[in-house]
């Protein structure tokens, strides 16, 4: 038998690594104020360390909120509460910082995925959770590779090009084109995998009876 666990039910570990990466994401952006806002000189802050603590950040945020899908009710209001976050950031940035604005930073692509989850939820539930899991994840890696390396940009014509809204919904899914820039990035693709990892590993631990057992009290 399935192991059931309560719409509301927390999972205290589950709690303590998203307090832990709430602590680490204000202790990163504190570092980058003192170094982008008041020059500090941090030589260590612009390191493949640093930025390695950044994506660990970013990568635990989306995958708990892909696994956390499961444990609460009110999506709608989740999902727009993020989004309007990750707007407020990216207006905000654009007045104080224009040269180091966020575009389509974690929040929207987290507000994005919980709001998309909620036509698709229905029909991801019939996917077999580890199979699922396996999948999104391979996915993933493999886009996540192939847009670390050279983003995608699609050949338009120039008048497409001059299309600013369009630009925008390309950069939004994950194909920024020639002159986008943004200090925090996260586009649908290929983030949304990640997400969607979160969300299978749990129902797959859920069907071996391991939720309660390894994050519970």
């Amino acid at each position: 038998m399935l192991e059931t666990t309560q719409i509301k039910q927390r999972l205290p570990f589950i709690d303590l690594i998203r307090g832990i990466t709430i602590i680490e994401m204000i202790s990163y952006h504190f570092l980058w104020d003192l170094v982008y806002l008041y020059n500090a000189d941090i030589p260590w802050y612009k390191s493949h360390g640093a930025y390695i603590w950044q994506q660990s950040i970013c990568w635990t945020f989306i995958l708990l909120a892909g696994f956390s899908w499961h444990l609460g009710k009110k999506h709608m209001k989740r999902g727009l509460w993020a989004f309007g976050g990750g707007v407020v950031i990216s207006l905000v940035t654009a007045i104080v910082l224009p040269n180091d604005r966020v575009r389509y930073g974690v929040l929207t692509l987290i507000g994005s995925c919980i709001l998309i989850w909620i036509l698709l939820d229905k029909v991801l539930k019939k996917i077999p959770a580890g199979v699922g899991v396996s999948v999104s994840f391979v996915l993933f890696l493999i886009l996540r590779s192939w847009t670390k390396q050279d983003p995608i940009q699609l050949s338009l014509s120039d008048n497409l090009l001059n299309v600013t809204w369009l630009k925008s919904v390309l950069a939004y899914i994950g194909f920024p084109q020639a002159g986008f820039s943004s200090t925090d990035y996260f586009p649908l693709l290929p983030w949304i995998f990640l997400f969607a990892t979160g969300y299978f590993l749990y129902s797959f631990l859920q069907e071996k009876g391991l939720i309660n057992r390894l994050f519970g009290k």
